[in-house]
């Protein structure tokens, strides 16, 4: 039998105000510019540029001089939503640009992938009915060059899309010709064809070429795993021979289409702080983008004081400055919002220079301390998840290089002496390990292991492996090189 309780449960919920901001403050400064032109654009009561009055303090809410020049009781709301004041305020901007703007820049023209394919496809003087086939496995090759989908759903695809009956047969032979085309291993169907085709497309075949073609073909597997004993038993040669033709290997394209499109425009990161050094002092400032010069409309505002002094009270008018009051309200909060978070993203930078002092003054990596989300947001007295947000989406420039807010953040690991060092430095150092160790004979986790103890880090061989993998440095026996 079911029973009906009232229960009483006190919750905490975030306002939309406060889930504004947390959006503001995880977006990085590229991005920062489109948000306040959305803004800009969907209230008309926030503009650009600085107010003239904003370095003197108030208590009114909207203006900052309480001694405004006394307004006619007769004036109209109506006449500031004239039709040139809404026209003006979309051509806010226009024409504005300055040299220091960024403009799109000309990007050079050039045959994509896709268009090299159709181009050589369309050569090949087939039928229509070969023809659309052909068009449809070229349409399934992706960015990389690859064809990952499976022919039976190709066939599937024609038969419903464009009503043509094929086989499989039919459709292997015309993959065969596409995989004739440019770039060589073009819609390979896996990396051992890929590479099968570009060594098959070589123009001389000598001794060492032959061995490669017999290695991807026969002995793909014991190539990836490095078995390289297991190869040279099985198809009887040197460890000279087994060198050349590997040699021969490793220069072959893994992705025939990921050079292809050259109309790529480059990304840039944009440091949210600029940090410079001046005679032993760090001086830390915002990006100025992220410090963007907002006011309150004048005109919306002498709207909401007209009213206050108009004597007529009608609905209408009522509506026009309900809607005046909720823009100018939003408009403020938004300008309260863009400078809580420059505060925020101040503090947080100063913080973890304090913490990184010896670091931002030499750019040795040494020199960094153990830090965790935790510390920083404890000493700004924030909470751990706005740390995360402003260490997870924001740079900083120095004169050492741009680095992620993350970059900084890392475990303590005891050393014998009983002083933490950053899990940054460990890893450095287990990266120097395996840069100078002898690529015959490659360094076990467990070797690993006791050379970091000998240098004084006590660490065990599942955090040696942790760390191997998280600076993407494959096993020892992946590491072999004849």
């Amino acid at each position: 039998m079911q029973k009906l309780g009232l229960n009483q449960t006190l919750s905490q919920k975030l306002s939309p105000q406060q889930i504004q901001f947390i959006k503001l403050l995880q977006i990085p400064t590229a991005e920062l510019e489109t948000r306040i032109e959305q803004e800009l654009e969907v209230n008309p009561a926030l503009e650009e540029g600085r107010d003239k009055e904003e370095a003197a303090s108030s208590d009114d809410e909207y203006e900052t001089d309480t001694e405004r020049e006394e307004i006619n009781d007769d004036i109209s709301i109506d006449d500031y939503l004239s039709e040139d004041d809404v026209n003006g305020y979309k051509m806010y901007g226009d024409g504005n640009w300055s040299d220091d703007d960024d403009r799109e820049m000309p990007i050079p023209s050039a045959t994509s992938l896709g268009e090299q394919l159709v181009s050589q496809l369309n050569f090949m003087g087939l039928d229509e009915r070969r023809q659309a086939i052909g068009m449809q496995l070229l349409g399934s090759i992706e960015s990389d060059g690859y064809i990952r989908r499976d022919l039976d759903a190709i066939i599937n695809d024609l038969a419903f899309s464009q009503n043509i009956e094929t086989d499989l047969d039919e459709v292997e032979v015309l993959l065969h010709k596409i995989q004739t085309f440019d770039p060589p291993g073009i819609a390979a169907r896996d990396l051992q064809e890929c590479l099968l085709l570009q060594l098959e497309r070589k123009p001389e075949r000598d001794k060492y070429t032959k061995i490669a073609i017999e290695i991807i073909k026969d002995n793909f597997k014991e190539f990836t795993k490095k078995h390289y004993d297991k190869i040279c038993r099985k198809l009887g040669i040197d460890e000279n021979s087994l060198r050349e033709a590997i040699n021969i290997i490793i220069k072959l394209n893994p992705k025939p289409g990921g050079g292809a499109d050259i109309a790529i425009r480059s990304q840039y990161v944009v440091p949210d702080f600029i940090l410079t050094s001046s005679n032993g002092k760090l001086d830390l400032t915002l990006n100025s983008k992220n410090a963007p010069e907002l006011k309150i409309s004048r005109s919306y505002s002498d709207m909401l004081h007209a009213y206050d002094k108009s004597k007529k009270k009608d609905k209408k008018l009522k509506e026009t400055v309900s809607f005046v009051k909720q823009k100018l309200d939003s408009a403020k909060w938004f300008i309260d919002a863009i400078r809580q978070r420059q505060n925020t993203l101040l503090t947080t930078m100063e913080t973890i220079i304090k913490y990184q002092y010896d670091f931002f003054l030499t750019g040795d990596e040494s020199k960094l301390k153990p830090m965790i989300l935790k510390d920083i947001a404890t000493e700004i007295g924030m909470d751990i998840s706005t740390v995360s947000r402003v260490a997870n989406s924001k740079s900083v420039q120095t004169e050492f290089g741009i680095y992620p807010l993350k970059y900084f953040f890392s475990e303590g690991i005891a050393t014998e002496s009983g002083e933490d060092v950053s899990s940054r430095e460990v890893k450095n150092y287990l990266k120097e390990l395996v840069d100078h160790e002898e690529k015959r004979r490659p360094l076990s986790d467990d070797k690993l292991e006791k050379l970091l103890k000998d240098k004084g880090y006590n660490i065990a061989r599942r955090t040696v492996a942790k760390y191997r993998e998280q600076l993407q440095i494959p096993v020892a026996r992946l590491r072999k090189e004849l």
